[in-house]
């Protein structure tokens, strides 16, 4: 059954050098890529997971810590300055931060703001950066300007029931936000990448990029997230921090990809960065992954797929020795 889509739109994802804790520091950043998107003729621009709190630095915080960082959402000031920020700049404005909720219970929290308020809001499904915080229970598909769309929060991404049920609720476009790579794991080639090259890519950014782009970091990416539109014949916002996370260096290269799987844009700066790419409706039914979906047979494996699983979730990183 063919359904009507939205049309052609512009949308952007950007990366940048998040500070800990500071949310205004943050937001603000988020308000100078907000308006330079707008300029350029984006109409929502896509920041990574807890852009606006900071990430990584969560892993060291008690309850009292993390509900002190949280806020309510819609109701918390960081879903009110980003809904102004929205309006301020005609652009819808994709953001994460810690949610908490009226019982303390505290969330891995996205937001899709316009200038009328809150349109979306997702909790990650799989997070494990704090003990203290609750997984989300629901997907998410909601209309922006026309388009169905998903959010997945990185480590839901690697499961990839997720991307396909998103998928099939109805997403044509799928936003990404991520604080990946450059961590240890057991694959060859993971591992951190040394501050020092950061703060020295000025005067030699060679050896950064080549860190960055090898397998602690874009190679790896590829090795998957191109496939995750492909298979599902989505467009992916995939948006990923830059610099210094904490203690963690992070690579960037966030980059919006069509449903042929083929890259549109990223950004590429060692630096604050948006990038923008022309979302197409034709895409959608021209890529093979549609044709794919149709000549899906579920009775072959809904039970299958379907049986009762206990889920285990292990990051090796944060393993302790």
């Amino acid at each position: 059954q063919r359904r009507v889509r939205g049309e052609k739109i512009k949308i952007a994802t950007a990366q940048f050098e998040n500070k800990s804790g500071d949310k205004e520091y943050n937001l603000n950043v988020i308000e100078t890529l907000a308006k330079q998107a707008s300029t350029e003729g984006a109409k929502a621009i896509c920041f990574h997971e807890c852009s606006v709190t900071g990430y990584t630095f969560a892993r060291h915080l008690s309850k009292q810590q993390m509900l002190d960082v949280a806020e309510f959402i819609p109701g918390g000031t960081s879903t009110k300055r980003l809904t102004e920020i929205a309006a301020k700049y005609n652009i819808a404005v994709l953001a994460g931060l810690f949610e908490k909720d009226s019982e303390d219970k505290i969330y891995k929290g996205y937001v899709c703001v316009d200038k009328s308020g809150l349109v979306a809001k997702y909790r990650k499904l799989h997070p494990f950066i704090n003990q203290h915080i609750t997984p989300g229970d629901n997907y998410c598909v909601f209309e922006l300007f026309g388009w169905k769309c998903g959010i997945l929060i990185c480590y839901d991404n690697n499961i990839i029931e997720n991307v396909r049920a998103t998928t099939l609720l109805g997403a044509d476009i799928i936003f990404m936000p991520h604080v990946t790579m450059c961590t240890p794991s057991t694959r060859p080639g993971a591992g951190f990448v040394d501050p020092k090259l950061w703060e020295n890519r000025e005067n030699d950014p060679t050896s950064l990029r080549i860190e960055f782009d090898g397998m602690k970091g874009r190679d790896w990416l590829m090795k998957w997230l191109p496939s995750r539109a492909y298979d599902n014949a989505v467009y992916v916002i995939f948006s990923n921090p830059i610099g210094m996370d904490d203690d963690q260096l992070k690579n960037g290269c966030s980059m919006i990809i069509d449903p042929f799987g083929d890259i549109i844009a990223e950004c590429r700066k060692l630096d604050n960065d948006v990038s923008i790419a022309t979302i197409v409706p034709e895409k959608l039914t021209q890529a093979g992954g549609y044709r794919y979906k149709n000549a899906r047979r579920p009775e072959l494996y809904k039970d299958i797929i379907g049986k009762l699983h206990h889920s285990e979730q292990k990051v090796i990183w944060l393993e302790k020795k």
